[in-house]
């Protein structure tokens, strides 16, 4: 997608990360699983609203990596796998990722604002940012980062509801918010295994440092069940009786149980496949929560 923007503009391309769309999605599909079991039962999903949070994932993911790389830029020049990123590099300074910024937060309020049920969603929407903001400090603060990174990527489980109905239940919702952090908690725990040699030299901290090799799939096996059965509970209370959806639970259940067991804690690229193939494991529930809903 980069490669077709005009060279002066490549640079913001690879900023936002628009090279790799799989951070986008992984924002984008809790999104889309709260939509979906927020539609009537017996109905399909309302399709312009999985347009505009498409719209709103990518941009908005954008604008958290922009952030990211603002604070982070430093660290980035000392960490083989981000030492090409436009900040770290010097392709961009900072007051030219200000105005991106800036610009890309334009475009996500737009996003937001075009939402149903405009107010509560503004004020939904608006809580996130500082979830947004804080994020890439929390490494420096916490041993446990991905907790946030979950908060922050799952909290379209709260605004796709939102958007439907203009307000929430929580029988649904958090029980799907509390799936969504698990999963993240096993699919970036698997990933930042890739940084834990660079981040434990520069004073940053991880769930992968903090689980540590040996304790890291036992416990990531135990977030596995908790999604599974989160999952699960929010189908039930949306009144999904279809064994359409519970057995697509099941199966993204295997398929993040596969993740675990096969990932190798010191190979970047078995890390990295596993971590991409996430995108399949949100597309099972998102079927499932369609099918499911629509078969009930």
């Amino acid at each position: 997608m980069v490669d077709f923007l005009p060279i002066t503009l490549q640079p913001y391309g690879r900023l936002a990360r628009l090279d790799k769309p799989w951070g986008s999605m992984l924002l984008l599909w809790p999104c889309l699983w709260s939509t979906s079991l927020a539609a009537d039962v017996g109905s399909f999903p309302d399709w312009e609203l999985v347009g505009l949070f498409t719209a709103g994932s990518f941009i908005m993911r954008g604008a958290g990596c922009t952030i990211n790389d603002m604070w982070d830029s430093e660290y980035d020049k000392k960490v083989f796998r981000t030492t090409s990123r436009p900040l770290a590099s010097g392709e961009l300074n900072h007051t030219q990722a200000m105005i991106f910024l800036a610009a890309q937060l334009s475009a996500g309020l737009g996003v937001l604002v075009s939402l149903p049920n405009v107010e509560y969603c503004f004020i939904l929407g608006a809580s996130s940012l500082p979830l947004v903001v804080a994020y890439p400090l929390m490494k420096r603060y916490t041993r446990y980062p991905q907790f946030v990174l979950g908060l922050t990527f799952n909290w379209g489980a709260i605004m796709g509801y939102a958007a439907v109905h203009g307000a929430l239940d929580y029988s649904v919702i958090l029980p799907l918010y509390g799936s969504g952090i698990c999963w993240t908690l096993v699919y970036d725990t698997l990933y930042a295994h890739q940084d834990k040699v660079d981040d434990s030299r520069l004073g940053l901290q991880s769930t992968a440092l903090t689980f540590g090799d040996d304790q890291t799939k036992p416990i990531l096996f135990m977030f596995s069940t908790f999604s599974l059965v989160g999952w699960s509970a929010a189908g039930y209370n949306a009144d999904i009786i279809s064994p359409v959806f519970y057995g697509g639970c099941g199966l993204a259940y295997s398929h993040l149980l596969w993740q675990v067991y096969t990932a190798n804690l010191s190979d970047h690229a078995n890390l990295a496949e596993r971590f991409k193939s996430n995108q399949t494991l949100g597309a099972i529930i998102f079927a499932s929560c369609v099918t499911g809903n629509f078969l009930s």
